[in-house]
């Protein structure tokens, strides 16, 4: 009963219906040589002359049924129409609905149900095509888990997902759902987070680790401390804005649908013209019909939603139509280097010996020992590596000075140590820099920072700090040459020694560098002068002057920030810089589809509009060219939940070895 239920609320009732009063009307006219067609009443409709369809002049039982398929086929757009007048919509079900009630009204009854019959099965495959393009949303939903596994009493609970409290203990074993964002607080394991990041690689995840709601244990077992539950995490913050994005027009549908308002009471007008200048009643009514623009008004939309879809799939945030059409467009992408082009965790490559005295050890020693009372990033490379290799500071200096712009002075063990540039060490009074300052610019001009150190009133030594190049960087600058970006600026605020190591390593077309935050914005203004649409990749905190001004603001590895994911134009869940190229490619992919959709939807009108004042189409031949017009543009559109063929994903474990030129300045 439930199954029966289902079905007749469902979008194939109606058309079932519809077709088999059809077959039945067909099959009482034509089986017995008609002999089974009583007559059940007589002619009761308006004489259409010689575009009459009806023979005889009697209602008969087979009139009956397709009169019946008519009507069961054509309340619901009538319905529509209605509900649609009331609030002072003209739109296509009217025209269906008057085409329907005017073919009955001259005894055209085949016409009124093939028409009413074709629209409602073209609604049905709408309806089913459409589902299919909103299939990314519905599988993020379906990774929401329902249930959690929480410490209670010392004890182990399962519960739904939604009672779990902030800070309660999470339990994750293998092949269970994370129910809630947070934090590992014990165990090991890999976890998929292909429905946040699009990355199909397990993530290996120890201690201290962030992890995400619907992301799938492949092993291992975690404790996980509850630090984001129910609408509050990540998965249910990306369904809310795919919701969004997907319903959110693009500039191109808000013209179609301002176009349609006006053009659908155009072809009333005009089919009534028609009809009165040609006196052909059922030429007017074919007017109406194939006038329809339902590919025309579908065509936008569908592509959206798939495209959005698709993109969502893959770990690709945008913020709606009117963005994905923007990003088809970019014609120069500006992107910050730390923390972007390179890892953003800089690395202590160089300790360069100056005293004779001493060896490598005692200069990283002194180094450490200044740097121990800094808070400036590059001082915990320097302390990572010196307690890695014995030789740490195991106290705190008796007084820390920050020189701005130069480096930091440090008493340790009543001894001045001075770290920094070689204009700290004039200012101090020490001679004899030449040496120092050589192997310092030999290091800088490799893309390193290199920092002097000094004990009293001796150079004693030069450390210097790199941060490595991402592996995908170069690769994503020749993809985005590749999806038709013409320009890829660096903007940093490194010098110009530094930025020049990375753009050749990269391949980067234009390097800015010294950049304040303002200096950022200012290029990102010069480059939209010279006409180009301009995506900006950053961070959101010094960047944030230049990502409000670009046409298209990217936030990179947003899983881990509610901000990001809210406030981006384009988030990338993940940490894959390939994910960039990957989104503008499809967002070009996407304003084509568009396009061909448009042109479909129009040469399907112009072609039915010319066949029927050249004669040999009707009512129904319209609506079925109308409603496989319609099929073609969702069909089209379908094509974007495809993957494409280029790979993006990088691998997860596991770094080569660092050359000299792939190591920079942090």
């Amino acid at each position: 009963m439930n199954k029966f239920h289902r079905w007749v609320h469902g979008n194939w009732s109606v058309p079932v219906t519809s077709g088999a009063l059809i077959a039945i009307s067909f099959a009482i006219k034509w089986l017995g040589e008609g002999a089974a067609n009583i007559r059940v009443g007589p002619q009761w409709w308006l004489d259409a002359g010689a575009h009459a369809t009806h023979t005889g002049g009697a209602f008969t039982l087979g009139d009956v049924f397709m009169l019946a398929a008519a009507v069961v086929a054509g309340y619901g757009i009538a319905a529509k129409a209605i509900r649609a007048l009331t609030a002072r919509v003209v739109g296509i079900d009217l025209l269906v609905s008057v085409a329907a009630i005017g073919a009955v009204i001259v005894g055209n009854f085949w016409e009124a149900a093939a028409v009413t019959f074709l629209f409602a099965i073209g609604h049905a495959l709408e309806a089913a095509t459409l589902n299919k393009t909103r299939s990314a949303l519905a599988e993020l939903v379906a990774v929401a888990p329902d249930s959690a596994v929480v410490m209670r009493d010392g004890e182990q609970q399962e519960i739904p997902a939604g009672q779990v409290r902030t800070g309660e203990v999470v339990l994750v074993k293998n092949g269970a759902k994370v129910p809630v964002d947070g934090k590992v607080v014990a165990g090991t394991g890999a976890l998929d987070e292909a429905s946040i990041t699009g990355e199909s690689i397990p993530v290996e995840k120890t201690e201290g680790d962030e992890v995400f709601a619907g992301t799938v244990s492949r092993g291992g077992f975690l404790q996980v401390v509850a630090t984001g539950i129910g609408a509050d995490t990540t998965l249910a913050r990306i369904i809310h804005r795919v919701e969004e994005a997907q319903d959110a027009k693009a500039k191109t549908q808000a013209f179609i649908d301002r176009f349609s308002r006006w053009y659908t009471p155009a072809v009333m007008v005009l089919a009534l013209v028609a009809g009165l200048v040609s006196g052909d009643v059922v030429l007017a009514l074919t007017l109406l019909v194939i006038g329809c623009p339902g590919a025309l008004v579908i065509s936008i939309p569908v592509a959206i939603v798939a495209g959005i879809g698709r993109a969502a799939r893959n770990g690709i945030l945008i913020k709606g139509g009117e963005y994905l059409e923007t990003s088809a467009k970019i014609s120069a992408v500006a992107v910050d280097k730390t923390g972007t082009l390179t890892e953003g965790r800089p690395e202590l490559t160089d300790v360069v010996v100056l005293d004779p005295a001493l060896d490598r050890r005692e200069v990283l020693r002194w180094a450490a020992a200044a740097e121990s009372g800094s808070e400036h990033p590059l001082a915990r490379p320097i302390l990572e590596t010196a307690h890695a290799e014995g030789v740490g500071s195991q106290g705190v200096p008796g007084a820390v000075t920050p020189v701005p712009g130069k480096g930091i002075v440090s008493e340790v063990d009543g001894r001045r140590v001075l770290i920094g540039n070689a204009p700290l060490l004039e200012q101090y009074g020490i001679a004899e820099t030449a040496e120092a300052s050589r192997a310092a610019q030999g290091l800088a001009a490799a893309g390193r920072t290199p920092m002097i150190v000094a004990v009293d009133d001796t150079a004693i030594g030069v450390v210097a700090v790199a941060d490595q190049i991402r592996q995908d960087a170069p690769e994503m600058v020749a993809r985005l040459h590749r999806a038709g970006v013409e320009k890829v600026v660096m903007l940093t605020g490194d010098t110009r020694l530094v930025a020049e190591a990375v753009g050749k390593a990269t391949g980067i077309d234009e390097i800015h560098a010294s950049l304040l935050p303002e200096d950022k914005l200012d290029v990102v203004t010069q480059l939209q002068r010279a006409g180009h649409t301009v995506a900006m990749v950053g961070d959101g905190v010094n960047d944030a002057p230049a990502l409000a001004t670009a046409n298209i603001g990217v936030a990179m590895g947003a899983a881990g920030s509610a901000v990001a994911v809210e406030t981006a134009d384009i988030a990338l869940m993940g940490d894959n810089l390939l994910k960039l190229p990957e989104g503008i490619g499809l967002a070009k992919r996407t304003v084509s589809v568009m396009r061909q959709n448009i042109a479909i939807a129009l040469v399907t009108v112009v072609l039915l509009l010319a066949g029927v004042f050249a004669g040999g189409v009707t009512m129904s031949v319209g609506m079925l060219v109308h409603e496989a017009s319609v099929l073609v543009v969702i069909v089209n559109a379908m094509r974007l939940l495809r993957r494409t063929a280029e790979p993006t994903a990088t691998p997860r474990s596991g770094r080569t070895s660092t050359p000299a030129a792939q190591l920079v300045n942090a």
